[in-house]
């Protein structure tokens, strides 16, 4: 049985994949306080509210067990939990031991191709923050990252950095318009991608450095608030990241 009431939209007509949609929906439910962390839901009572059959439901819902944002009861019942502090810490750990060796290399094998394919996807983002569409910054933000990792030539850093971007993702955790602005967000990527078209690998990871530990102590910090807990972000930071 379920303690909360979904006041859930039925989703629109579609030919997309419902189980994206109602991962979407979720997250908005979430965002905008409709569902809250601790009260118990229903998967049966998700699909109901939703319009949809309970097997994309069912499979969205373990999607998002697995990255930790929610927590399966007995009977189909389950719980939105609060992103952990060590957890965010954690995968930006690892983000940093991968990305900052990458981009040295793609500094030094920076041609003009890449150049120009970096340089298209920060106009689209800088679009995208004028308009303050954090949906689509956050792709092309996604995009512009994958072009360094792929330029680096390691296949199996870049699916673990995609993996880890979109568990963060699914997780809720994001400092646009909380603790910056998507301009701000935007304008930390301007370093990094001056030094790979510069061919300079010693100013591009620095900068990649300072945008992924301020990004990610934002978000440690966001996250203890969020849980009302008496921690220390630093002390957390400085315990899971290498």
């Amino acid at each position: 049985m379920a303690d909360g009431v979904l006041d859930l939209e039925p989703l629109a007509p579609s030919t997309g994949r419902r189980m994206e949609q109602a991962i979407a929906a979720v997250r908005a439910a979430i965002d905008d306080g409709r569902m809250k962390p601790g009260v118990k839901y229903s998967a049966y009572q998700l699909a109901e509210v939703l319009g949809i059959s309970r097997t994309p439901v069912r499979d969205a819902l373990l999607r998002l067990e697995e990255v930790g944002l929610i927590k399966f009861e007995a009977r189909q019942g389950f719980r939105i939990l609060l992103p952990q502090p060590k957890e965010i810490a954690e995968i930006f750990g690892v983000r940093l031991a991968l990305e900052l060796p990458a981009v040295r290399k793609a500094a030094t094998v920076a041609d003009p191709a890449l150049a120009r394919e970096l340089l298209h996807q920060r106009r689209l983002m800088r679009a995208a923050a004028a308009k303050g569409d954090e949906n689509v910054f956050a792709q092309h933000d996604l995009r512009l990252h994958d072009l360094i990792l792929a330029a680096a030539d390691n296949a199996r850093a870049r699916d673990i950095v995609k993996s880890l971007r979109e568990t963060t993702r699914l997780l809720g955790a994001s400092t646009a318009d909380r603790t910056r602005t998507l301009r701000d967000i935007d304008d930390e990527h301007a370093p990094i991608l001056d030094a790979v078209i510069a061919g300079d690998p010693d100013c591009a990871e620095a900068a990649m450095r300072d945008h992924l530990v301020n990004t990610g102590k934002l978000l440690v910090t966001q996250a203890i608030r969020s849980a009302d807990a008496d921690l220390s972000a630093e002390e957390i930071w400085t315990a899971a990241v290498f």
